[in-house]
């Protein structure tokens, strides 16, 4: 969901996305949501700012309260809801303070290319969000950059799926900066040696994960005339540095 934020400050989500999500129709972690809601109140239709604000409004203040207090809970997060007249709680509660989004009826939608593409953008979206690991493995190719971003937001992603598409490149290159950016998955080598590997990763993205790879990897990116220039040199430059410490 944070790549929704980025994309919103980007000026890249339409009108009707906003507003849905402004109403609180999208799913992802708590953090994720309100995080979304707060950037809303700056959006440039004054439309979608009173939307959120309503959804913002709506949410119970002892809940919220006690949510803050948790872990889940960023700095950044205590202290807009704190300019908002919002403490945390001497107790923390676990207990999301946002009521359910409805049920995702994805299980109904085929997972055909063809059925997906045919769908109005909201209900890609919603579809990214909630729907099934097939239809994620579609919509993470969708050409409407929104809908692709969305499905890194999906609660139910898993390593194994992010892996996946760090290693295609017929995805949209948002895709890749956005999982280059994800701390939670580039802890993981297989991601992020995925991405260096992967010569539609934004060179600003590959090159501070060049210096992780292990010498095997370094000797395939050096080898390798599909990855930029500038990933290849800085794989070989990586490469000589360790054998003239071994010397």
């Amino acid at each position: 969901m944070s790549a929704f934020v980025t994309l919103l400050r980007g000026g890249s989500v339409p009108l009707d996305v906003r507003e849905f999500a402004a109403r609180g129709g999208l799913t992802g972690t708590v953090a994720d949501r309100l995080a979304l809601l707060l950037c809303l109140l700056d959006d440039p239709e004054p439309h979608v700012v009173e939307l959120a604000e309503q959804t913002l409004a709506a949410i119970p203040h002892e809940a919220l309260a006690g949510w803050l207090a948790g872990e889940e809970a960023t700095p950044d997060l205590r202290e807009a809801f704190r300019t908002r007249g919002v403490v945390p709680a001497d107790r923390p509660s676990h207990e999301s303070p946002l009521p359910d989004t409805e049920e995702s009826d994805a299980d109904t939608v085929e997972s055909r290319p063809q059925v997906l593409a045919l769908l109005p953008v909201i209900e890609r979206i919603k579809l990214a969000l909630r729907g099934s690991r097939e239809q994620r493995a579609v919509l993470i190719r969708d050409p409407n950059k929104v809908v692709a971003v969305a499905v890194l937001g999906s609660p139910k992603l898993n390593v194994n799926e992010i892996e996946t598409f760090a290693r295609m490149t017929s995805v949209q290159e948002e895709v890749l900066r956005v999982i280059g950016t994800g701390r939670q998955w580039v802890k993981h080598y297989s991601v992020m040696s995925a991405l260096v590997c992967n010569p539609k990763t934004p060179v600003a993205i590959a090159m501070p994960l060049v210096v992780r790879l292990n010498e095997r990897d370094l000797k395939l990116v050096a080898r390798d005339r599909n990855v930029p220039d500038g990933v290849r040199a800085a794989a070989r430059k990586f490469l000589l540095s360790g054998q003239a410490r071994r010397r």
